[in-house]
């Protein structure tokens, strides 16, 4: 365990961003991490996990401890079900396939999401139906203060839409090293009906879907639709579609009938804020090195040497634009630093 100086972070975050750590370490253990948190020689620290849920805006004048704790195990097996437990620095992507390989059910329709497994419960990631929230059973985090390792439970961890307790009561408090998942073992569960699955599993000529063939037709949307952050920097969707009530999106759909929609409750709606920001004229626009993604409104891109500065000012524009057309008002979802 080493701890560098001016390090660049560019390699670090998904939207390669270059902004400088002052101070670096990389933690490959949770012990080696109780021993970086302890470092009171540098008083301010920063986490860093999988870098795929942050703008960075500026350098970073403090300690970055990167969380590189790796580690998968079936802690149970049971006749219809498995409890798997993976480590914090674990890539989401690649803890996904793993268990598909051992054909354990629950995760498939979040393949390909970007980051780490110890970031995915803080964000609740979802998409295509399905979310953490349905399959955890529980996570394991680092108190900052006490050093000690507590679990909490699904319950316990508060998740809402893109919500969980980390972002809220408990922020900044605590560090997730594990997350432990219950997955089935036989008769899976299939989750076709959300965005483009059966028409992609159609396509494919898949006529009776495995979860194998649900995460190659989710892969192969997500392909088609989102930019590979390895070519074009990226951070996914930097919004979360907002949940207004039914009586506004009446009025909203008496001007525009084509407005897309989801029920979330008998007085609530949401709209998918993708579409709000391609109405609005976004999509595909650029400005400079950075703008829209040109197939998906959602996506902020950065097309070379953008400054996160600007990204972040250019989504608080897409946002008071909306709000002036739609009098919506859109969260980003990404985290600014």
């Amino acid at each position: 365990m080493q701890i560098q100086e001016n390090i660049s972070l560019k390699p670090y975050n998904t939207f390669g961003l270059e902004a400088r750590a002052k101070y670096f370490i990389k933690v490959e253990s949770i012990q080696q991490l109780k021993e970086a948190l302890s470092l009171d020689a540098y008083p301010e620290k920063f986490i860093l996990g999988g870098g795929s849920n942050m703008l960075l805006t500026k350098d970073l004048d403090c300690l970055v401890i990167q969380i590189d704790i790796k580690g998968i195990e079936i802690i149970e097996h049971q006749e219809h079900h498995v409890l798997v437990k993976a480590s914090a620095g674990e890539n989401w992507h690649e803890f996904v396939l793993w268990c598909l390989e051992h054909d354990f059910g629950g995760l498939e329709n979040l393949s390909l999401i970007p980051g780490n497994v110890g970031t995915a419960p803080i964000q609740n990631i979802g998409a295509y139906g399905v979310e953490i929230k349905d399959t955890l059973q529980s996570c394991e985090a680092l108190n900052i203060e006490t050093k000690a390792i507590e679990t909490f439970t699904n319950e316990e961890c508060k998740f809402d839409y893109r919500e969980s307790i980390f972002k809220q009561d408990k922020k900044n408090r605590y560090v997730i090293v594990s997350a432990t998942f219950i997955l089935t073992a036989v008769n899976h569960k299939l989750h076709m009906d959300y965005g483009a699955i059966a028409t992609e599993l159609a396509a494919m000529e898949v006529q009776q879907p495995t979860i194998q063939d649900i995460s190659k037709a989710v892969i192969a949307i997500r392909e088609s639709k989102l930019p590979n952050p390895k070519e074009i920097g990226n951070s996914g969707s930097f919004f979360k579609n907002p949940i207004i009530s039914k009586t506004h999106f009446d009025k909203l759909k008496s001007n525009f009938p084509e407005i897309p929609s989801y029920t979330v409750s008998p007085t609530e709606i949401k709209v998918p804020a993708g579409w709000l920001i391609e109405k609005s004229g976004f999509k595909g626009k650029t400005f400079g090195d950075y703008g829209v993604h040109k197939k998906q409104a959602l996506v902020l891109v950065n097309y070379g040497s953008a400054k996160g500065s600007d990204i972040f000012e250019l989504a608080k524009l897409i946002q008071k634009t909306i709000h002036q057309l739609f009098g919506i008002s859109i969260e980003m979802e990404v985290n600014i630093i």
